[in-house]
């Protein structure tokens, strides 16, 4: 899928030329591959902060699930939004507890209905305790067996358990298994291990902004070749929007960091990042 060249801002059609990076008429195209934009913290201006994404480029948005409570709501937005908005289907680690089949039928049940794009957001979440690992395990190998089944990429949710995380991801992984590891943070080394699988890409967000993170130097090993580019609105808003509301038009704050980390043009970041995404969600 080639990549538009210039968009009017003010609608959802896109103009291609032929123009290239230092064109005065381009403009680059970006995506966001994981925003929560149907939270109720947008309530309050939802179409307006979607009007604001447009303007500022950022044309296709990756809305993750977390619950069966979250699922209504993100399903009406992608449908408002068609060629926009599109729902991943998976429950959330921080939402596993002691017994998950009843509410894992329900992420079956979704899969197979074939209106998602991805798995997720799905993973192993360590912050908070360490009380239902063996469940959250369990319920992560469950859904990246559906992805496989089914041919749909899966979004990883990795938090202070990036062993346990990336052991299964190792275990079960074939030729039909691809994602991304959201909200990518860790080392050099753990980046390494992590491209080192075929079909994976590191989800960069706002923490690449925070001077503190160390993600801006680890960037500048790994390179971007392999990443795409995410907000995890509402949350981990960009410098210099830390600490309050993310939203996807902040897209272009988290493209020009990675730009100067990895010492290539914001063009060329929304070229290689637009184009992974793209190849992972198959649109």
């Amino acid at each position: 899928m080639g990549i538009p060249a210039w968009s009017t801002g003010h609608d959802h059609r896109v103009t291609t030329c032929t123009a290239k990076a230092g064109c005065p008429y381009f403009a680059p195209m970006f995506i966001d591959t994981h925003a929560h934009l149907y939270g109720r913290q947008f309530d309050g201006d939802r179409e307006e902060m979607l009007a604001r994404a447009l303007a500022a480029g950022v044309e296709r948005l990756y809305l993750p699930n977390i619950d069966r409570d979250s699922i209504d709501g993100m399903n009406a937005l992608a449908a408002a939004h068609p060629g926009r908005c599109f729902p991943m289907m998976g429950l959330h680690p921080c939402s596993v507890g002691e017994h998950n089949d009843e509410v894992m039928a329900v992420m079956e049940r979704e899969l197979r209905t074939g209106r998602y794009f991805a798995v997720g957001e799905i993973g192993i979440d360590l912050y908070w305790d360490k009380t239902w690992l063996g469940q959250q395990q369990e319920v992560f190998r469950q859904h990246i067996r559906w992805a496989k089944e089914l041919r749909l990429p899966i979004v990883i949710h990795c938090r202070n358990s990036f062993e346990e995380t990336i052991a299964i991801v190792e275990e079960e992984k074939d030729e039909h298994l691809r994602g991304v590891f959201h909200c990518f943070g860790g080392t050099v080394e753990e980046g390494r291990r992590i491209l080192a699988l075929d079909g994976f890409v590191l989800g960069i967000g706002g923490v690449i902004t925070y001077p503190k993170s160390g993600l801006a130097q680890v960037m500048s090993e790994l390179g971007p070749e392999r990443c795409v580019l995410e907000t995890d609105a509402p949350y981990l808003a960009p410098v210099p929007h830390r600490g309050k509301r993310n939203e996807s038009a902040y897209i272009p704050l988290v493209a020009a960091e990675l730009a100067k980390a990895t010492g290539r043009s914001v063009e060329e970041i929304a070229r290689i990042t637009t184009a992974n995404a793209t190849n992972l969600f198959g649109r």
